[in-house]
C-alpha cells in the first residue's frame, strides 16, 4: 500500500508548508500540495478512489475559494468539504503569522464544535518543535483507529472473524497495542509461520493466536489469557505483602498507584480488564486539563501506566478480585483472586462501574457479533459504510458516536430521555449537532433485534406513541448507564442503595467510631478506601476521578504510619 497522504493547501504559502514537512515527514508520508480547497478536495477523492489513504489536512486560514460571509468564516466550509471527503482524516488549520491572531477569534470556537482538530501558527523556520508535536500526535492517533497500521505490536491469527477474535483485538486496542488480524493462509504469513509452530509445538494451534515480539505467542481461550500474558505474576512477588493494592486501572486506580508509588510505597494494581478503565474506550477527551487538543482514553491510560511502572508499581491485567478479606489484629487485607491471592497492609477500591445490560434476549445472544457493550473501538473500524446505533446519552455514548461516524455510513444515538442536555457535555451535544452522520431519536428505546450469525436489524420504540420502527444496523453499542462492580466486597463495607461504596461522612452514624466519621475517602473498614465511579457521591468524570485517586495517597500514608502518641503507648 502507498503511503498515507498528507495534503497541504494554501493559496499563497504552500512552497513554505512542503518545505516544512518534507523535511519531517517526506519519507513516511506522501506529501501533496493545493492552492484551493477545491482542488484540495479533488485530490483528496483521487486519492481515496486510487487505494490510497488520507492522513491529513494542513490547511491556511484563508483560501480564495470558501470566502468568508457575515456570520460564517469561510474555512468552516473547507474543513467541513474534507471531512465529507475523508471522514477518517485529521484536519489542522495553520495561519500565516500576518494574520494569526486575527483569525484566532473567528476559527478557535469550531474546535470546541469539532469542525477541525487543532489551530496552530505556521511554522516560521526550521525546528518549529511546538507546531511538530502537535502534528505528530495528531498523526499517532489517526494511526490508532485505520484498519491496518504500518508498525504492530501485536498479531492475531485466526481464521474466524468471531467474538473471541474481536474482543482480543479490543482489548489490544485498549491497552494501545496496535495490531492486526491476519487469516493463517495469509501469503505473508508463509515465512512466520513454521517459526510460529515451532514455538508453539504444534502445526496444528487452537485459534486464535496472538504474537507479540516481547511475549511470544499464546493459544488464547479468553481476552483473560492474552491480558495475563501482558502482565505476569513473579515468583518472587507471590508471597510479598505490598504497602498498596489496588482494585481497578482506571484513572482514579491510576492516579493513586503514580502518587503512592512515587512517594515510595510498594504498590500492585489488579485489573480484570483493560488497563484505563472505561476512561479508555472514549476516543477523544476534550475537556480534561492540560490536553488543550484533547486526548484519547487510551493514550491518556497509556501515559498514566507508563509514569506508574516508572516509579515501580507493579501491574496484574486479567486478574478479577473475587473476594476481599479484611485483615484483623495487624494481619494484611486478602485479596482472593480466581486461582491466586494478593496480601496488602491498604487497600483502595477504584474498580470502577459495569454498563447495565439491555436485557434484549436476542440481542444479548448477538454481544460480540455486532452487538457491544462500551465504545469497542476495533469493532468501530469494522462498521466502514454501515449504519450503526448508540443507545446511551451520557459522555462516553457522544465519544462513541464521535468515534463511529468517522468510518459509518450513519450513527443514530438513541436515548429514553426528551434530549441529551440533562446527561452530556455541552462541548459534545455541539459537536455531535455539527456531524451530519449522526441522528439523534429522543424518546426512544431498542426492543429487538436480530441476524444471521450477526447482527443486521434492530426494532426500535418510540416510548410517547408506542410505535415501533424496523431499522437496519450492522452494529450496536450500549452505553447504558452505570452500576457498580462490588459483588466482592465484605458485608460489612457500608454501601448505599444501589451498592455504590460509602465514604467519609456519607456512613451512616451508626457506623462512626467515637462520633467521628470515616475519613473523607475511607470506608467502614480500617484500611480499605475507595476512590472513582465506584464511590457513592463521585462526579462521574475523568479528572474527578484522578483527584480522588491522588487524595487517597495521604490517606494510605497516615493509615500505613502510626501517630506519635500511637508510638508511645506501652
Amino acid at each position: 500500500m502507498p503511503n498515507p497522504a498528507i495534503i497541504l493547501v494554501s493559496e499563497h504559502h504552500v512552497d513554505t508548508l512542503l518545505e516544512v514537512f518534507y523535511r519531517r515527514y517526506g519519507y513516511d508520508y506522501d506529501l501533496r500540495s493545493a492552492r484551493t480547497c477545491a482542488d484540495a478536495e479533488k485530490l483528496a477523492l483521487e486519492i481515496v478512489h486510487g487505494g490510497g489513504q488520507v492522513a491529513l489536512f494542513v490547511s491556511d486560514s484563508r483560501l480564495p475559494d470558501v470566502p468568508d460571509t457575515e456570520d460564517h468564516p469561510g474555512m468552516f466550509e473547507a474543513v467541513h468539504r474534507f471531512r465529507l471527503a475523508v471522514p477518517s482524516a485529521r484536519r489542522v488549520i495553520t495561519p500565516h503569522w500576518d494574520y494569526f491572531l486575527t483569525d484566532a477569534d473567528r476559527l478557535r470556537p469550531g474546535l470546541a464544535r469539532g469542525k477541525f482538530d487543532a489551530y496552530l501558527l505556521m511554522p516560521r523556520g526550521n525546528r518549529d518543535e511546538e507546531f511538530h508535536n502537535a502534528i505528530t500526535e495528531l498523526l499517532s492517533d489517526w494511526t490508532s483507529t485505520v484498519p491496518h497500521p504500518e508498525v504492530v505490536s501485536a498479531k492475531v491469527i485466526s481464521p474466524h472473524h468471531d467474538g473471541l477474535t474481536m474482543a482480543i483485538r479490543d482489548f489490544l486496542d485498549r491497552m494501545g497495542m496496535q495490531n492486526n488480524l491476519y487469516d493463517p493462509t495469509d501469503p505473508h504469513l508463509a515465512d512466520f509461520l513454521p517459526t510460529l509452530h515451532a514455538e508453539l509445538g504444534t502445526d496444528q494451534p487452537r485459534w486464535p493466536v496472538v504474537w507479540s515480539p516481547a511475549r511470544g505467542a499464546i493459544e488464547a481461550t479468553s481476552v483473560r489469557d492474552v491480558a495475563r500474558s501482558i502482565y505476569p505474576r513473579t515468583v518472587e512477588a507471590a508471597d510479598e505483602v505490598v504497602d498498596l493494592a489496588i482494585i481497578g486501572a482506571g484513572p482514579a486506580g491510576l492516579a493513586a498507584a503514580v502518587y503512592a508509588a512515587s512517594e515510595g510505597l510498594s504498590v500492585r494494581v489488579l485489573e480484570s480488564e483493560a488497563i484505563g478503565g472505561q476512561a479508555g474506550t472514549s476516543s477523544m477527551i476534550r475537556n480534561y486539563l492540560g490536553f488543550p487538543r484533547g486526548i484519547s482514553g487510551m493514550r491518556l491510560g497509556l501515559r498514566a501506566r507508563n509514569q506508574a511502572i516508572r516509579f515501580g508499581t507493579q501491574f496484574l491485567t486479567g486478574w478479577e478480585v473475587t473476594g476481599l478479606e479484611p485483615g484483623t489484629d495487624g494481619q494484611p487485607h486478602v485479596l482472593h483472586c480466581e486461582d491466586d491471592e494478593v496480601r496488602a497492609r491498604s487497600v483502595l477500591v477504584s474498580c470502577g462501574v459495569a454498563y447495565r445490560k439491555l436485557g434484549v434476549p436476542a440481542l444479548e445472544e448477538l454481544v460480540g457479533n455486532g452487538v457491544n457493550y462500551g465504545a469497542a473501538m476495533t469493532a468501530g473500524r469494522e462498521m466502514e459504510g454501515y449504519d450503526v446505533v448508540v443507545v446511551g446519552g451520557g459522555n462516553s455514548a457522544g465519544q462513541a458516536a464521535l468515534h463511529l461516524c468517522r468510518f459509518a455510513q450513519s450513527v443514530t444515538i438513541v436515548v429514553r430521555r426528551r434530549g441529551l442536555e440533562e446527561t452530556m457535555s455541552d462541548y459534545l451535544i455541539q459537536e455531535i449537532g455539527y456531524q451530519e452522520r449522526i441522528e439523534v431519536l429522543p424518546c426512544t428505546r431498542v426492543v429487538d433485534g436480530g441476524g444471521d450469525g450477526s447482527l443486521e436489524w434492530l426494532m426500535l420504540e418510540d416510548l410517547n406513541t408506542g410505535e415501533t420502527t424496523r431499522k437496519q444496523a450492522r452494529g450496536l453499542f450500549l452505553l447504558l448507564g452505570a452500576e457498580p462492580r462490588c459483588d466482592f466486597l465484605p458485608s460489612g463495607l457500608a454501601r448505599d442503595e444501589r451498592q455504590f461504596i460509602l465514604t467519609g461522612r456519607d456512613v451512616p452514624r451508626d457506623k462512626w467510631v467515637d462520633g467521628v466519621p470515616p475519613a473523607n475517602l475511607a470506608t467502614t473498614i480500617p484500611g480499605i478506601f475507595a476512590a472513582g465511579d465506584v464511590r457513592a457521591g463521585s462526579m462521574k468524570r475523568v479528572a474527578a476521578a484522578s483527584g480522588e485517586g491522588a487524595s487517597v495517597v495521604p490517606l494510605v500514608h497516615a493509615w500505613l504510619t502510626p501517630a506519635p502518641e500511637e508510638l508511645s503507648v506501652g
